[in-house]
């Protein structure tokens, strides 16, 4: 069960840490609560142009699992866009997210529409 991961540093564009010592502000948590397995999460500042790497790597998230999504403590991007994708391909995408004020993000489906709640 994958309940809480660390990222090591993807990219610059992504900025991720693997020490907790070195959050950032912008650390949040994503709830699956779609119905289906998540087999790939994408966090960008919302001005970039580039998705960047599949932060669950060779991982999924399972309904009903969460995973922490931890950034370095230099980042200094307030707005971010967040793309998921599941076991079928299909994506959802969720633009300017305020992470300095959003520390959870729960993910829906339900009737064919993709929704979240932020708290």
């Amino acid at each position: 069960m994958l309940n809480r991961r660390k990222f090591l540093a993807l990219g610059s564009a992504l900025g991720l840490a693997p020490a907790t010592l070195l959050a950032g502000e912008q650390d949040f948590w994503v709830v699956n609560r779609t119905g289906f397995t998540i087999d790939e999460i994408q966090v960008t500042p919302h001005n970039s142009k580039d998705w960047g790497d599949d932060i669950l790597g060779k991982d999924s998230l399972a309904d009903g699992e969460k995973v922490e999504i931890v950034f370095r403590r230099k980042e200094k991007a307030k707005l971010w866009d967040l793309r998921v994708e599941d076991e079928g391909g299909d994506e959802y995408i969720w633009y300017d997210l305020d992470l300095l004020a959003i520390s959870e993000v729960t993910l829906f489906y339900k009737k064919g529409k993709a929704t979240a709640t932020f708290k």
